[in-house]
């Protein structure tokens, strides 16, 4: 069932169109908000918002078929929203409370091989690497890999073409592979 019949049935107060509906956007919407705001639990928490105002506004989508564009519209709202609210609101890192430090985003598993530690530090370095990228790039990047999908699905999405999305992709594993193979040296 396409994006559109969803729409159509969830204006009609059909709960299941809703939940599949959920069910299809919320790995992508998650994956949008990570990219953008570079932090999974708040991304977490950026992805249920605009989802949630996406189903609320459902009645202003003009095209049922745009719906995920439309949806992904919303979710760049959502996150230029938290972007200017933390510009006002930013707190000092010394005022974090003890426990919520520094020390607690490197600790590993005592009990974890040195391999275990290897690959935990490889994959933050690479993450590192990652939120560093420029939006664009990080966006398709994060999108990808998020949700299985096609470059036609994220083009779509993204409001490119496919030759874009190949080509972004293509940009950011170099970048990534140039500054990854940098810093093992």
């Amino acid at each position: 069932m396409t994006d559109g019949e969803l729409v159509r049935q969830a204006l009609r107060d059909d709960r299941d169109a809703c939940e599949q509906l959920v069910r299809r956007w919320s790995a992508r919407v998650l994956a949008f908000c990570h990219a953008r705001v570079g932090n999974r639990h708040l991304a977490e928490d950026l992805a249920q918002e605009s989802l949630l105002r996406g189903l609320r506004g459902l009645h202003t989508l003009q095209s049922p078929e745009k719906f995920g564009p439309w949806l992904r519209g919303i979710a760049a709202r959502v996150c230029l929203d938290w972007r200017k609210s933390k510009q006002s609101s930013q707190v000092p890192f010394t005022s974090i409370a003890p426990d919520c430090g520094a020390d607690d985003l490197a600790s590993t598993d005592p009990e974890a091989t040195e391999g275990e530690v290897d690959r935990a530090d490889e994959l933050r370095q690479l993450m590192n690497e990652v939120e560093s990228l420029g939006d664009d790039h990080r966006e398709v990047l994060m999108l990808y890999y998020y949700q299985d999908v096609t470059y036609r699905d994220l083009a779509e999405l993204l409001g490119v073409s496919t030759a874009t999305v190949n080509a972004r992709l293509t940009q950011a594993r170099a970048i990534l592979r140039r500054r990854l193979s940098g810093s093992r040296r």
